[in-house]
This record gives structure tokens, C-alpha cells and sequence, in this order.
């Protein structure tokens, strides 16, 4: 006899993937003759990081030549284009498996009123893009000195003892 172990959630995470998958294939674009992309269509991920100098964002791009990327910023909204083309001899009903994801992506970041969008920097190299956007002087954080008061020895001067207040 063969022990199987009892999962119990296992179904519902089953379920969970395939309900996420229908929704994700529901909320993709469409192209302009009404028809779904490429089963293969893909989202690049991103990291963003920002610091007191910068706003950074790193794209994972593989398989994607520098030249086959646009980077642009409109009313301070950061757009990334690009697509990852089937590069392959084979014909794709020979394959198995394809899990590599193929097709055009577009990745839109409203910016900050903080980013200096006039020195926008972007660098690729081996299928990472770095995305740069320094921030404006005026939004930099500026340290101020804290002095210490000059003591205040007129105002001790003008008092008149409490004494000599008595007799008056």
C-alpha cells in the first residue's frame, strides 16, 4: 500500500493560479485590430529605488538591444517601450514547452514634481536597463546649522530689585 500525503490546499491554490491567469490575460491590451497580443506578451520587472539625490528605476530586460528600447518623458510621466522578437529557427509548434515570454511592453511611472525630467539618464547592459532621474536642487534636503543664542543681559540690566519696588 502507497502513502500518499494529504494536502488539502493544494486545489485551491490550483484554483487560485488559474483564476489569476484568466484575469491577467482579461486586463491585457489590445492591439489596434481588437485582437489579444501574443499569448507570449510579457511585463518586464522593475525595481525603483529613490534616495535624497535620485529616483532610479532597473528594468529586467533580457534579450533586448539597447536600440530596441524607447525611454521617454511626457508631463512627468516616465514611458518605457520595447520589444523581445522570436529570435528562433524552430517552429513553434515543434516546441514542448515555451515559457520565455515574446511581444511589445509598455510600462508608464507618473514622476514626481521633485524630478529634474531635463537630465534623465538610461544605461543597458546585459538585459538590465538603469533608468536614472535626478532630482531638483530645490527639492534636495538642505542641512541647516543650529547656533546657540547670545545670552540676554540688557533685559537683566532694566529689572529693578524687587527691594527697591517695596519702598516706592
Amino acid at each position: 500500500m502507497t502513502i500518499t500525503r494529504f494536502t488539502p490546499f493544494s486545489d485551491v491554490a490550483v484554483l487560485q493560479n488559474r483564476l489569476n491567469s484568466i484575469f491577467h490575460d482579461f486586463s491585457r491590451p489590445q492591439t489596434t485590430e481588437g485582437e489579444s497580443l501574443q499569448a507570449g506578451s510579457f511585463v518586464p520587472a522593475v525595481d525603483i529605488y529613490e534616495d535624497a539625490q535620485k529616483l532610479a528605476l532597473t528594468f529586467e530586460i533580457p534579450g533586448i538591444k539597447p536600440e530596441g528600447v524607447d525611454v521617454r518623458v511626457e508631463n512627468n510621466v516616465l514611458t518605457v517601450k520595447g520589444e523581445r522578437t522570436w529570435a528562433g529557427e524552430q517552429k513553434e509548434e515543434n516546441f514542448r514547452r515555451i515559457e520565455r515570454r515574446y511581444g511589445s511592453f509598455v510600462r508608464s511611472f507618473t514622476l514626481p514634481q521633485s524630478v529634474d525630467t531635463e537630465q534623465v539618464t538610461a544605461q543597458s547592459d546585459n538585459g538590465v536597463l538603469v533608468i536614472e532621474l535626478p532630482k531638483k536642487a530645490a527639492a534636495q534636503p538642505k542641512q541647516i546649522k543650529v547656533t546657540a543664542a547670545a545670552p540676554q543681559i540688557e533685559a537683566k540690566e532694566n529689572q529693578v530689585p524687587a527691594t527697591e519696588q517695596k519702598a516706592a
